[in-house]
């Protein structure tokens, strides 16, 4: 069983605490919700399931109720021992750590495949995700809870007005969509904004031959002054002969290039 919002609130009252916002904790008071999370997920019997930011537990025991295998990484340590309690004697590994900087060679050791599946915190989702697609191929799909603003730029390609820097970056190294809308209403606290569910599948290999390193530098400087167009905003890394030769228009802006026209960009020399 997954736990009601009475229940939540009770397990957070007995223990003194509450939602940390320096964290970003919103905790999912929903049973349907993370039910449909854990259905999206396709995780099943045995299925290695990476969580980060397990919280108190409601997507956890939601994974464990399709028979998946949750290896959970949680930072709070005021939360550790909660999670503890609600998932004992269940299929459920928890490490103690921040994701953004915990060993994940050695987390996800005994498996060569993991899904993650997550409430990812608001204040550091899209790094996270971003970190996680470059550094830590092990993860080969994540089906993550992000804002829903986050999740436009993570799933969004040109001419998508919502593209930026994260969707060039997720799109070279899996295939994003949105796979669901989540209200303000299933959380505690009650963020001020809708949320949505994300789903990235990792490329076998990524679609464009660039290197990563060299695609990245070019896509931060287009965006990073996204109203002016290429030629200027690339100044400095390129000229306008070289982005001609690439086949890409000088006067065009960062938001109508997709990731074949950045790749091209970032083999001229």
């Amino acid at each position: 069983m997954t736990h009601s919002p009475t229940e939540l609130r009770a397990l957070l009252d007995r223990h003194g605490l509450a939602a940390r916002r320096a964290l970003g904790q919103n905790f999912v008071v929903d049973p349907n919700t993370v039910r449909r999370i854990a259905e999206l997920s396709g995780a099943g019997p045995g299925d290695p399931v990476v969580e980060i930011g397990p919280g108190l537990g409601s997507l956890t025991l939601a994974l464990l109720e399709v028979g998946a295998s949750v290896t959970a990484v949680e930072m709070d340590n005021e939360l550790v021992p909660i999670l503890q309690e609600v998932v004992a004697g269940r299929d459920v590994s928890i490490v103690e750590a921040d994701a953004q900087h915990v060993d994940w060679d050695d987390v996800l050791s005994a498996h060569p495949s993991w899904k993650l599946v997550a409430n990812l915190p608001y204040n550091v989702a899209t790094p996270l995700v971003l970190d996680l697609l470059r550094d830590v191929p092990q993860i080969t799909e994540m089906l993550v809870m992000v804002q829903l603003e986050v999740a436009e730029r993570l799933a969004a390609t040109a001419p998508d007005p919502a593209i930026g820097i994260p969707s060039v970056l997720v799109a070279y190294h899996g295939t994003a969509s949105i796979a669901a809308r989540v209200p303000p209403t299933v959380f505690h606290p009650r963020p001020r904004v809708d949320s949505a569910v994300v789903r990235i599948v990792r490329h076998a290999t990524p679609p464009i031959t660039a290197p990563l390193d060299r695609l990245e530098s070019l896509v931060r400087a287009g965006y990073g002054q996204r109203r002016k167009m290429i030629r200027k905003s690339l100044a400095g890394l390129l000229s306008s002969e070289q982005i001609e030769r690439a086949g890409v228009d000088p006067q065009a802006r960062p938001e109508t290039l997709d990731l074949d026209g950045w790749g091209r960009l970032a083999l001229i020399n």
